[in-house]
């Protein structure tokens, strides 16, 4: 990889530190009993938690990195020429959010010459952070407390593992519902807490495998440089290290293989 590690280093505390003022706005929306949610041309729910929330983000980077280019789930595209994109997802888990269920996240991915860099989830309601940029490892933080090394775990066996998927329904959307049965026979428990907090459990070691069939690339961005700094592996369905293939399923790698023979 061609990243400049200071250049990442820089970008990555800004991610840090921005990605927590964003969660930070939308717990004022955060179970409100008068919380407006509307619909967008793909039937997916958005609020002005979401807008509010990339809106601040844009303009911290902005602010920071003028010449930086920024692809948002909410906002038009903002074209740079610096060689970085920053990827974000204000809201990964609107439907968990609009719902006051706490396993939603704030996601920002930075891309280097198309290659993904650093990466954040926060998870604002449970008050958790995972942080990663390429050769400076993985980082988790919960509360106030020091960041500390993120490793997946050592579980060698789907049978010793748990599985988790954001919901068992998209594998029926793309005709592969297969694919869940036979994980979810494979492994010793399977569980649909998934978006981006099924990610921040590969990578700090509490589950095994998070699968996603359909994924747009601000849900993912963010997850391979951190799944891959805490020693895990993200592939899509066939093998390929990409965050483009619309789909995704990450590891503690020592069971990346049998769950590739699954899906592809």
């Amino acid at each position: 990889m061609s990243t400049n590690v200071p250049d990442i280093v820089g970008r990555l505390e800004l991610a840090v530190e921005a990605a927590r003022e964003a969660g930070w706005i939308t717990l004022e929306y955060f179970r409100a009993a008068d919380l407006q949610v509307e619909r967008k041309e793909d039937d997916s729910p958005v609020t002005a938690a979401d807008r509010r929330a990339e809106e601040h983000l844009r303009h911290r980077i902005v602010e920071a990195f003028p010449d930086d280019a920024i692809l948002g789930e909410e906002l038009p595209e903002r074209p740079g020429d610096s060689g970085f994109r920053w990827i974000l997802d204000p809201i990964d888990g609107t439907k968990s959010f609009i719902h006051g269920v706490p396993l939603y996240a704030t996601l920002l991915g930075v891309e280097h010459e198309g290659e993904p860099a650093a990466g954040v989830i926060v998870v604002p309601a449970l008050d958790e952070c995972i942080y990663a940029a390429a050769e400076q490892g993985a980082w988790y933080v919960h509360g106030k407390t020091p960041p500390q090394p993120a490793k997946v775990s050592e579980c060698k066996t789907l049978a010793d593992g748990l599985f988790l998927t954001s919901d068992v329904a998209t594998f029926d959307k793309i005709g592969r519902r297969e694919v869940y049965d036979r994980l979810q026979a494979s492994m010793r428990l399977s569980r649909s807490w998934g978006d981006a907090y099924g990610y921040m459990m590969v990578a700090i070691g509490r589950a095994e495998v998070m699968i996603d069939p359909v994924v747009n690339i601000w849900d993912i961005a963010a997850v391979l440089p951190i799944i891959e700094e805490a020693g895990g592996v993200f592939t899509d369905w066939q093998g390929r290290r990409t965050i483009h293939s619309g789909n995704g399923v990450a590891t503690n790698g020592l069971v990346h293989d049998d769950v590739l023979a699954i899906t592809r």
